[in-house]
């Protein structure tokens, strides 16, 4: 990919790598969004690509983010978890996991899919910003202000705004690749392609 790209990813390859084939791509599969939802918890407070390096870590210890074994772990298995060095270690994360599993369970129990109930925010449609500026990006937004009440609601933790406008970004609810970036032409298409504008 070109040069281009969006000035936050440049650090790495890792991070290349995921500004290139996944961030702003839609999701609708309901493992992918808990794994996403999973991991911008345990971003709170950190970079995303100290989560980043660790995520193959996280696939792991967290059972390849299978909601029904997450929500089924018991404190000795938090213990257990809250010593391993592949991780962040902060027990409130490590809680809001268990915790988060149990909810999107009792969500899937009453009908609902996780993508419904998230993309139901948007009305399922990406929203394009077309922004040209990195400055022009919004750390929280009405949309995610409500997507984050409604999951708090629903027995979510670790929901804040902020955390789920970057769960937007990721999942591609929102496409905030800059204009100029490659990425943001080949995301807006995956998501026509998806019949989600």
């Amino acid at each position: 990919m070109s040069e281009k790209r969006c000035s936050w990813c440049l650090s790495t390859p890792l991070y290349q790598q995921y500004h290139d084939e996944e961030w702003g791509v839609p999701v609708l599969d309901d493992n992918k969004l808990f794994e996403f939802l999973i991991l911008e918890g345990a971003q709170a407070g950190l970079s995303w690509i100290t989560v980043l390096n660790k995520r193959e870590n996280y696939r792991v210890a967290f059972d390849g983010f299978d909601a029904d074994r997450i929500a089924r772990y018991t404190p000795k298995k938090v213990e257990k978890l809250l010593l391993d060095p592949g991780i962040i270690r902060n027990r409130l994360k490590v809680e809001s996991a268990v915790k988060n599993a149990r909810a999107y369970l009792k969500l899937r129990e009453s009908g609902s899919s996780l993508s419904d109930f998230l993309w139901q925010f948007t009305d399922g449609r990406c929203i394009d910003n077309r922004f040209s500026q990195m400055s022009q990006v919004p750390a929280s937004t009405p949309v995610s202000d409500a997507m984050s009440k409604a999951l708090k609601k629903a027995g979510f933790n670790f929901v804040g705004s902020t955390i789920m406008y970057a769960h937007m970004q990721a999942t591609g609810m929102v496409n905030d690749h800059m204009l100029d970036c490659p990425a943001h032409d080949r995301c807006a298409a995956a998501a026509k392609k998806m019949r989600l504008v």
